[in-house]
């Protein structure tokens, strides 16, 4: 006979555990199943290993679905509040590093050890380096075949996650048992993910990785104003981050390397002040000095300012106001942050989580078709979603 439990969470996530201790405070008999060796590997390597664990100003605008509406109410009833005060509850120290970016003072791993001890304070059992191979429905509820035995439970909830970054484990098997109980899934792909280049581009580029400056980057009517990152394969930080969730292959992106300025008047204004200049010069008066002078060797501007027509001049300034760039792709899913699409939300419950034609399934976390933007949104998706269905299960 398979070992019985009220809840078994598959996952040992941010959401599966913030589940599993919601429902273990309620009196509830709650068994989680982790495949890796130890719970909670994607907090621990998040932020730079300080973990963004969520974001004051966070609101479901900050969320990418087909279902946009889906996320409100899980994230009305739970709030960035409620968890900044269970984390000042367990004396965790924390800075606001951006606007609204709350991150851990001294590393990821305290927001594990909070999971971890609320999990333990309600009674739930963990266990992990346990693979799940089969799931089916039996007396009213779901028996799983696993690695360490069979465990039936009436409630399921799935939170193993999506692709992103296998190495930490990350795996479809969310996706399999969506499409086993037949609920329609979204096609995936990488999201929160550097872009690579074209051959040449990288090569005129190589010279300035590890160069950081601010731009404005737009593509399909979304537009982030935030750094951007030079690296030896292409281009990161957070606005690349940002926009690689809302581009598609084969389109371009428009970058604005001087947001703060109107390309044409300043050029103008530079050609009167320093006709002598040339533009890498100038321009290294608005951006990083080794990006300025490359970006200008990059577009062929040798000659001074005043060597320029008017028509030349406003063509520099449309390239530096709206430069043009095709990336050659994404790094996909190994260092992908997130993985957007997923189960389709039309299949669930907003309130529960609950599948709406299978009592006593649910979906939560980022395997669901809900993805945040960077900075701490996908976290508070997390806490959110594991609380929703960890007060109905």
């Amino acid at each position: 006979m398979p070992t019985s439990y009220d809840v078994i969470i598959i996952g040992a996530g941010a959401a599966g555990l913030m589940c599993a201790a919601t429902a273990g405070y309620r009196g509830r008999r709650v068994l989680v199943i982790e495949h890796a060796r130890r719970p909670g590997r994607k907090i621990l390597m998040s932020g730079g290993g300080r973990c963004n664990f969520t974001n004051l100003n966070s609101t479901p605008a900050n969320f990418l679905s087909d279902n946009p509406g889906f996320c409100i109410s899980a994230l009305k009833r739970y709030t960035p509040d409620h968890f900044l005060e269970l984390v000042e509850r367990h004396g965790i120290e924390h800075e606001e590093k951006a606007a609204g970016q709350l991150f851990c003072q001294d590393s990821s791993r305290e927001i594990v050890d909070l999971l971890m001890t609320e999990a333990q304070w309600a009674g739930v059992e963990v266990m992990t380096r346990t693979t799940v191979e089969t799931v089916a429905t039996q007396n009213g509820g779901y028996t799983l075949s696993t690695s360490a035995g069979q465990f039936h439970s009436q409630a399921l909830v799935v939170a193993c996650g999506g692709l992103s970054i296998p190495t930490m484990g990350a795996t479809g098997f969310g996706y399999e048992l969506a499409r086993q109980f037949g609920l329609p899934v979204i096609p995936t792909q990488a999201g929160l993910v550097p872009f690579t280049l074209t051959p040449n581009l990288k090569t005129q580029l190589a010279p300035l990785a590890g160069i950081s400056c601010p731009v404005a980057v737009s593509c399909n009517g979304e537009q982030f104003r935030e750094p951007m990152l030079v690296t030896h394969k292409g281009l990161s930080g957070p606005a690349m981050l940002q926009i690689s969730s809302f581009w598609r292959p084969g389109e371009a992106l428009t970058i604005d390397l001087l947001p703060d300025r109107d390309a044409a008047q300043w050029l103008a204004d530079q050609r009167q002040q320093h006709p002598n200049r040339g533009i890498g010069r100038a321009l290294s008066e608005a951006l990083p000095k080794r990006f300025a002078q490359a970006f200008a060797d990059l577009q062929g501007w040798q000659e001074p300012l005043q060597h320029f027509s008017k028509s030349e001049l406003a063509s520099t300034a449309e390239t530096l106001n709206d430069w043009q760039l095709t990336p050659a792709g994404t790094e996909g899913y190994r260092t992908a942050e997130v993985t957007l699409g997923g189960v389709d939300t039309q299949a669930l419950s907003s309130k529960t989580m609950e599948v709406h034609d299978r009592p006593g399934l649910f979906f939560i976390g980022e395997v669901v078709d809900v993805t945040g933007h960077l900075g701490g949104h996908n976290f508070q998706w997390a806490w959110a979603s594991g609380v929703a269905a960890g007060q109905a299960v």
